[in-house]
């Protein structure tokens, strides 16, 4: 990291200072571990007590925190304290010296494009009449099929692969081991065997996703499975043939979606979560780790459980309740017992 003072940060991220605006910061660290030259932020309240004991220097904070007991670093307030974190990680990130020109052992087809300032790595492919975009980065051991368009500043890190026909939108990110255009599960039932059914689809990213490590989104039996703006998924997750998911949705690792399935803007998945397919789930949904969802849901809001998720409170709730089961069980037996003896009392009247 280059060298920044305080007062250079708080500029950059429109923020105002408590403390020294002179001192400076070279490093990141973390609020619990932070180390002298470096700088920080706070934007969970659980981490607060770190605070008054950080031996960071500058720590990042909400305008509206207000301290219980003296800090020795110097406070910049800012509107959100994570994504101002966030500004200056990309701009660290940006001044970084970046890869350039085609490797000698790269494979690129006579009839593909490749744009302007690009890099291409050790023994990437990239197949015939594709097209890639300017300011490019094609990591090393990428499989890029036939007829791909790739749009402009799109980043493919080792051991991704993009089949035939796809289409990658500016910005876009694949991380290792992504996998854009893979056959969906199309099989049609056929005397006790199963006939394969031919997946002639393709897989649309629009601009500015991007895919976590050895995500899987298949390609559409026919017409596209649509990633749509903005959209952020996690390590490890399963997006099946004909899914459509909405602008900025992001959702955590492990997250599997049956084929068919329709998702909307703004959505949030924990961990884990499951969608059966042909299903429709509305703008602003919040989906709690590990629910398992079996019908549409229409209506914004958090929602947790499995099979059908509930809404948030109700799920605490009921989670409450099933940890009293044991206490209850004991009770409606107690009762029982003293029901059955004034019934007999009352034969032997």
């Amino acid at each position: 990291m280059m060298k920044f003072s305080a007062q250079q940060i708080a500029t950059i991220l429109n923020g105002s200072i408590e403390g020294n605006p002179a001192v400076e910061v070279t490093d990141f660290s973390k609020i619990e571990e932070g180390k002298p030259g470096s700088l920080t932020f706070l934007a969970n309240q659980k981490y607060e007590p770190f605070i008054y004991t950080t031996q960071a220097d500058i720590v990042l904070v909400n305008n509206d925190f207000v301290p219980t007991a003296p800090i020795q670093a110097t406070l910049i307030k800012v509107q959100n304290a994570y994504a101002s974190l966030a500004t200056l990680l990309n701009m660290v990130e940006q001044s970084k010296t970046k890869k350039s020109g085609i490797d000698s052992t790269a494979f690129i087809a006579a009839s593909a494009t490749v744009g302007e300032n690009c890099y291409v790595g050790n023994r990437a492919y990239i197949g015939e009449h594709t097209v890639i975009g300017k300011n490019c980065l094609i990591y090393p051991h990428v499989y890029i099929g036939d007829h791909v368009t790739v749009g402009d500043s799109a980043i493919i890190y080792p051991h991704a692969t993009v089949y035939d026909d796809c289409v990658i939108g500016t910005r876009c990110i694949l991380q290792a081991g992504a996998v854009i255009g893979s056959d969906g599960f199309g099989f049609a039932p056929d005397g006790g065997e199963y006939t394969k059914i031919p997946q002639l689809g393709n897989v649309i990213l629009e601009d500015e996703v991007e895919i976590g490590a050895n995500t899987t989104i298949d390609r559409a039996v026919m017409g596209s499975t649509v990633i749509r703006r903005g959209v952020k998924l996690d390590n490890l997750i399963m997006i099946a043939h004909n899914v459509e998911v909405g602008e900025h949705t992001v959702m955590a690792a492990q997250t599997g979606i049956a084929g068919s399935t329709k998702i909307g803007r703004n959505c949030m998945f924990g961990g884990q979560v499951g969608l059966v397919g042909h299903l429709k789930i509305g703008d602003e949904v919040k989906l709690g780790a590990q629910s398992g969802v079996l019908r549409n849901i229409e209506k914004p809001g958090a929602y947790m459980g499995t099979p059908a998720p509930q809404p948030l409170r109700e799920h605490y709730k009921t989670i409450a309740l099933i940890n009293k089961l044991p206490e209850m069980a004991q009770k409606i037996q107690q009762l029982q017992k003293e029901i059955d003896e004034l019934t007999k009392k009352q034969k032997n009247v």
